[in-house]
């Protein structure tokens, strides 16, 4: 993961492969068409920095934002974003080169989200506006779908 990838608002910068699994087994089984779901967003600004921050880490053309849900936190969900590459079963977009990866147990709980950066007096950081989350809790690093 890249170092400076923060995650303000409703976000969490931080999954290793022991939680990701460990969402995939507690996840709920969706039986939802993933086809029709909306595709995660990104503003022009979050494209810009994660751009800056691939280029930082010497990745190439192979390697995509992963954005993801992990099973915890206060509210139940996690998001999690790191650099990797194209899995078996991932929704893949393209935004201006930028490549954005979601597997297929994340996907029902944050289809049509919205991926900003903002820079403000507290820092900067990535930020999520997801409209299928019901709650959002103090943290800002959970949330509910």
């Amino acid at each position: 993961m890249a170092d400076g990838l923060n995650i303000e608002h409703h976000g969490h910068g931080h999954e290793s492969e022991h939680e990701h699994r460990h969402a995939e087994q507690t996840a709920p089984a969706q039986a939802v068409d993933s086809a029709s779901l909306p595709d995660v967003k990104l503003t022009p600004k979050a494209i810009e920095m994660v751009r800056k921050m691939q280029t930082k880490e010497g990745l190439g053309a192979e390697h995509g934002m992963r954005i993801g849900v992990v099973g915890g936190g206060c509210s139940g969900f996690q998001y999690s974003l790191n650099f990797d590459t194209q899995k078996e079963g991932d929704r893949v977009t393209d935004f201006d080169g930028v490549i954005v990866l979601v597997d297929e147990i994340s996907l029902p709980y944050i289809a049509g989200t919205t991926l900003d950066y903002v820079e403000g007096l507290h820092g900067a950081g990535f930020r999520f506006d997801n409209p299928r989350a019901s709650r959002t809790c103090g943290c800002g690093s959970s949330f509910s779908a």
